[in-house]
């Protein structure tokens, strides 16, 4: 059992940065691909960007491609999403989510776990 904590949403101008965490329970942390997702209204969750156990291997989405950068601390369970040059369009929900370290995964069907979620507000 994992349970996953988001901190660091907030209000951003349009050009501004925010850096999201997700602080996570257990001690097998790094046996974990940790992936992070958004839900804007009207919109169906996407994918944002993903790191596998080690650390060694990310990907991420065209959309934020070059401006969100995906890290992780295994020593202190914590995963995190350093986002810059944000705009209106990335205003969501963010969410973590933890899934089995056997790829890097963007459907949220292959993540077994969920944090509460985290709001970005991004204003123009």
């Amino acid at each position: 059992q994992v349970q996953l904590v988001e901190s660091g949403g907030g209000l951003v101008q349009a050009g501004g940065s925010l850096r999201l965490s997700c602080a996570a329970s257990g001690r097998t942390f790094s046996r974990y691909t940790m992936g992070w997702f958004r839900h804007a209204p009207g919109k169906e969750r996407e994918f944002v960007a993903v790191i596998n156990g080690s650390g060694g291997r990310i990907s991420d989405a065209d959309s934020v491609k070059g401006r969100f950068t995906i890290s992780r601390d295994n020593a202190k369970n914590t995963v995190s999403l350093q986002m810059n040059s944000l705009n209106p369009e990335d205003m969501a929900v963010y969410y973590c989510a933890a899934g089995g370290d056997y790829g890097l995964f963007v459907a949220a069907r292959e993540y077994e776990y969920w944090g509460q979620g985290t709001q970005v507000t991004v204003s123009s």
